[in-house]
């Protein structure tokens, strides 16, 4: 119960105990005490000349062989970490961009352009030609200009010209209008080499610089591509939770981050002669489950069932009914090889960038997609006669949600504009919004921090966009069912109760969550200010991977007040800790704040959402 709020979780905990395989859990205990030095950002392993640290209690050292002291590892420490961050999430939109091309010139045959009105208005907003052309001209054009983008001949990129020009203004006093989505992370590891970059100030404003180039520039490149690719995301019902895997199928659980493979697997599941084949091997049929971000693309697209988030995928193995886990990049525990060793379960990797020790490799690329998800799904139908029925649990808990929730299904379900939004905000009933993002993180008590925040906003009537792990959280805890409208203030309730949504919106994966830029942007220009003006906040209760700095880092960059569960490691330089936290609202109009306590996370947003309508003018 100390580890996680949710009970599938504790009942699989509970069964890796008694089988005594070690989760993430375990390997934290036994991780304890973990090193200070790393925990407050003050070591530094940047050349050969160290490691080297600096005392946090003043005494000797105060710098490392070099000369850097406390504020520069500190933050050519952070400034890698979000290079790292923006590098996985934009490498990600590099492969949807390249998809979208291989489509355009008929190499990926398996796939089609399944939006032509979103192809369409897209390339009208960037002004590209697309009257009397083909679908597949406009996206070969499109995709051009997306693919320039990760370099710089253009030295700027397409989309931020969706931030209102007061926000574009603060980029470029500052001097950190993105150049080009691979030119900043280079120059970040540049910066960070030793020798260079020693002013931590300078060392940040390029974190920002690095990080927006993330988000309005791979990870929007992405989500807009993928919408393309796989459709616009509308309102759609489906279950979540561990329960959803089948005693009498083939279950295939599908984890990562990148919808070309897991988009493609859900369409071959479907196929009468491979459905055939599982009954030939005994199964009543083939079960899809998803799992992290995946699960996320495919959930919002398809209904598809989520098995869990982060911290679930080792416990997914443990149900003992999982044929095949199937995985590409980003949050894959390298411990899966290990647990799927205990069961008959096969690890397939899928991706030459995520190779991992003990699985079996099945090369996957767009040129062959269906074939080679055909391949898969027969891997795990081989694979379903293995199946140890002494060694099967799987817990019943499942819960309903409702996903979906586009920047274009939400002004759909408005009616077409955003007025009514912006009305139920002036006049009050709304009175904020919050995105609520990230991981799980052994260090907090899993799901807690998502859903105990989650509910102390949407009872004070703030509205809650979700994506990635903390969507699926609160998917699990009932939270996106419209039936949760009963937990929500009396003001937001009547809101939701009359558009028949929940009070959390499910807006995707985590790098969707440049569709919450997309939201943020539309409302500021409605209101003719700056994004840093709104009633806006944004929280990542449970981070852990170098992704969320960079999103964080953006949302910051973009003004948007953002508070984070877990310490990130900066804490041994008080200067860096003070830009951060207080600094950075005179710089980008917008800062950080560390508060491990939900409730009282809960308590800082409330008060920062009503400054903010003070500031408007709003009651």
């Amino acid at each position: 119960m100390e580890k996680s709020i949710d009970l599938a979780s504790i009942k699989m905990l509970n069964k890796a105990a008694a089988e005594n395989i070690d989760t993430a859990w375990q390997r934290f205990d036994q991780q304890q005490p973990q090193c200070g030095f790393g925990l407050l950002g003050i070591c530094c392993r940047n050349c050969n000349m160290g490691p080297c640290r600096i005392d946090p209690f003043g005494g000797e050292p105060q710098t490392g062989v070099c000369g850097a002291n406390a504020d520069t590892i500190a933050a050519r420490n952070l400034l890698r970490m979000i290079a790292a961050g923006a590098s996985a999430h934009s490498d990600h939109g590099r492969d949807i961009v390249e998809t979208l091309y291989a489509v355009a010139q008929g190499g990926a045959s398996d796939y089609q352009i399944k939006d032509q009105n979103k192809l369409q208005a897209l390339a009208s907003e960037l002004g590209i030609p697309w009257e009397g052309r083909s679908p597949e001209e406009v996206a070969g054009d499109l995709a051009g200009m997306a693919l320039d983008e990760f370099g710089c001949r253009k030295n700027t990129l397409a989309f931020l010209q969706r931030a209102p020009q007061k926000r574009q203004d603060v980029w470029a006093k500052l001097g950190i209008n993105p150049r080009g989505i691979d030119r900043e992370v280079v120059e970040s590891l540049h910066r960070t080499h030793m020798g260079v970059d020693a002013d931590y100030v300078s060392l940040i404003l390029h974190g920002l610089r690095t990080s927006l180039s993330d988000g309005w520039g791979g990870s929007m490149w992405a989500t807009e591509f993928s919408d393309i690719l796989f459709g616009t995301p509308q309102p759609i019902k489906g279950m979540s939770n561990l329960g959803v895997l089948k005693e009498d199928q083939v279950n295939i659980v599908v984890h990562g981050h990148e919808p070309t493979l897991s988009d493609i697997i859900v369409y071959a599941a479907r196929d009468p002669e491979l459905l055939e084949k599982a009954r030939a091997a005994g199964a009543q049929g083939i079960n899809i489950c998803g799992m992290c971000c995946t699960g996320n693309e495919i959930l919002m697209r398809h209904g598809v069932p989520v098995a869990g988030n982060f911290l679930q995928q080792e416990l997914a193995l443990i149900t003992g009914a999982v044929e095949a886990m199937v995985v590409d990049v980003q949050c894959i525990m390298p411990s899966l090889s290990q647990v799927a060793a205990c069961y008959h379960t096969k690890l397939v990797t899928t991706s030459p960038k995520a190779r991992i020790a003990g699985s079996e490799y099945v090369p996957f690329d767009e040129h062959h997609a269906l074939q080679t998800a055909r391949n898969i799904i027969s891997l795990a139908i081989d694979n379903y006669p293995r199946r140890r029925p002494e060694k099967v649990q799987i817990p019943a808990e499942t819960m309903e949600y409702m996903a979906g929730f586009s920047a274009e299904a939400i002004i759909a379900a408005l009616g077409g504009t955003l007025d009514p939004l912006l009305g139920a905000v002036k006049d009050g009933a709304i009175r904020g919004i919050v995105g609520i993002v990230g991981c799980n993180n052994p260090k907090i008590q899993h799901d807690n921090g998502h859903v105990t925040l989650t509910k102390k906003l949407i009872a004070n009537n703030i509205l809650v966009v979700e994506t990635g792990c903390a969507g699926i959280a609160c998917a699990k805890a009932g939270l996106l069912r419209p039936e949760a409208a009963a937990l929500a203030g009396p003001g937001l309730r009547p809101v939701c109760e009359a558009l028949g949504i929940p009070p959390v919106l499910h807006m995707g994966s985590c790098v969707d969550i440049s569709r919450i830029l997309v939201v943020a942007s539309a409302l500021a220009n409605a209101l003719s200010v700056d994004i840093s003006d709104l009633p806006l906040a944004a929280a990542a209760p449970e981070w852990m991977s170098e992704k969320a700095v960079s999103i964080g880092a953006y949302a910051v960059g973009s003004g948007i007040f953002t508070v984070l569960g877990t310490v990130p490691p900066v804490l041994g330089s008080p200067n860096l800790a003070a830009l951060l936290t207080e600094g950075a609202n005179g710089v980008v109009g917008a800062a950080f704040a560390v508060e491990e306590n939900p409730e009282a996370a809960g308590d800082l947003i409330i008060k920062h959402v009503q400054a903010k309508r003070q500031a408007l003018g709003l009651a």
